[in-house]
Order: C-alpha cells, then sequence, then structure tokens
C-alpha cells in the first residue's frame, strides 16, 4: 500500500513527505508512534524542505558577491565596528521598517562583506534580497530602456524588500544615470530597504551624483532614515598577504 502513496505524493512535489515516509518505513520502532506523531513528523518535513527550497532561491536571486555571514563578522581587528550596533540591525527591525544602512570605510575594511552579510542574515529571514554594483545596476537600467524594458525592471527592483547597492558614487554620475537612479530611490523610499557600501565619503556624495537638486533629493530619501557604519583602519587584504610572512620570522 505505501508504494502507490509515495508515487502520488511525488507526483505532487511532496519530496519533504516522501523523504519522511521513506525513513519511517526504517524505523524499528515505528509502530510505538501514533498516528497522530507520525502524520506530524512527516508534515514537519515538507515544512522544512520547503522553507530550505526557498531560502535557496532566495540566495540565488540575491546574487550576493561574497558568502558573508552576521555570525562570521571579525570583531577582534581594531575598525571601528560597533557590536551593540550590529546586534540590534540583526533583529530585522530596520528592515521591517523600511530603514536603510550605509557601510562607509576605506578601501578593504569589510564594507562588501558586511553588505553582504545582512542581504544573507535578511534571505535567511525571508525578505527578498538583490545585490548589486551601482555602475553594473545603471547599466543594466540603460539596456532596458534600449530594449523597452525598463519600466518591468524597476517594478522589479522596487518590489526587492532589501536592495544592496556596492561601490556607491565610486564615479559622477550623468545625467540620464541621474534620472535613472532618483526614480529607483524614489520608488522605493519608505516602502523597502536600502544598504548603500563605499568608500566615498558622504560629504563627497554631492559632486558623484552631479546636480544639486537630484544631490539632494536623492540622498533625502536615503540618509535621513538610514544607520550609519564607519568602518576605519588598514586594508583587511593586506594584513591577511602580509600575515605568512610575518609567521616566517
Amino acid at each position: 500500500m505505501i508504494h502507490p502513496t509515495i508515487d502520488t505524493l511525488r507526483r505532487l512535489r511532496l519530496t519533504g513527505m516522501v523523504k519522511a515516509l521513506e525513513e519511517q518505513q526504517n524505523l524499528a520502532d515505528r509502530d510505538r508512534l501514533s498516528f497522530d506523531e507520525r502524520l506530524a513528523m512527516i508534515v514537519d518535513r515538507e515544512a522544512v524542505e520547503r522553507d530550505n527550497a526557498a531560502l535557496a532561491q532566495r540566495l540565488r536571486r540575491a546574487r550576493l558577491r561574497q558568502a558573508a555571514c552576521l555570525e562570521d563578522i571579525d570583531y577582534r581587528t581594531p575598525r571601528g565596528l560597533d557590536r551593540s550596533l550590529i546586534n540590534a540591525l540583526a533583529s530585522g527591525r530596520w528592515l521591517r521598517e523600511h530603514n536603510n544602512i550605509l557601510v562607509l570605510g576605506p578601501t578593504g575594511t569589510g564594507k562588501s562583506f558586511l553588505a553582504c552579510a545582512f542581504g544573507n542574515h535578511a534571505a535567511r529571514n525571508g525578505f527578498s534580497v538583490r545585490y548589486q554594483r551601482l555602475s553594473r545596476l545603471l547599466d543594466e537600467l540603460a539596456l532596458a530602456r534600449i530594449d523597452g524594458r525598463a519600466a518591468r525592471l524597476l517594478a522589479q527592483l522596487a518590489r526587492i524588500q532589501l536592495l544592496i547597492i556596492d561601490d556607491w558614487a565610486m564615479a559622477r554620475l550623468s545625467a540620464e544615470q541621474r534620472r535613472d537612479l532618483m526614480e529607483i530611490i524614489d520608488d522605493r523610499h519608505q516602502r523597502t530597504s536600502t544598504i548603500l557600501a563605499t568608500q566615498i565619503p558622504l560629504e563627497r556624495w554631492h559632486d558623484a551624483i552631479g546636480d544639486p537638486t537630484y544631490a539632494d533629493a536623492i540622498l533625502d530619501r536615503l540618509v535621513h532614515n538610514a544607520y550609519r557604519i564607519e568602518l576605519r583602519g588598514p586594508s583587511l587584504r593586506q594584513r591577511q598577504s602580509v600575515q605568512p610572512e610575518v609567521e616566517k620570522h
């Protein structure tokens, strides 16, 4: 009787139930379990399988630059990290309230890692996430305008619950790029959350955007409701490359 049931579960794509049912057949003491207990185990397994599949899909769509986790953050290296702030942000309240995070600091201090760690944490908590360098994001939107896909792409970006924009304000924007960026940020304002990661100090962002009116409008929507994480110190990449040499002496 069990094989037709398993075939039906597979046809219904209830793979978690199939695995749980097959495992139960190999339990020597399965008859000691009540029907309700066995059914609960089967249903729980299906729920776990679906949750894991949904998480894997969110992480694929996120396209995070690094496989980073908040649990792996290095607090031993002095770089201005506030553990209490990181722990508070780990609660996810800033996402539910549609606030932003600015990650600032010199090259190699771990900005991208930290941004991706927040992205990973958000995905694990059920939020949709996407990582994108600013230059590539604007290039993608420019191509979409040529192909007639701009409206659809903007709608997709507006729905993403956490958009991570890396290498922010690295180059001066053109007039078209300013307009595109304004549309992206305005669509997301007070509806979703954004993380900006950059080595460019905040006071230079106006110059990078180029036009004072656009700069005021864009930054007003990003900065005023943002948590700020400012990293400092030498490059961690340089430190890692020098470390083997130090150990030889």
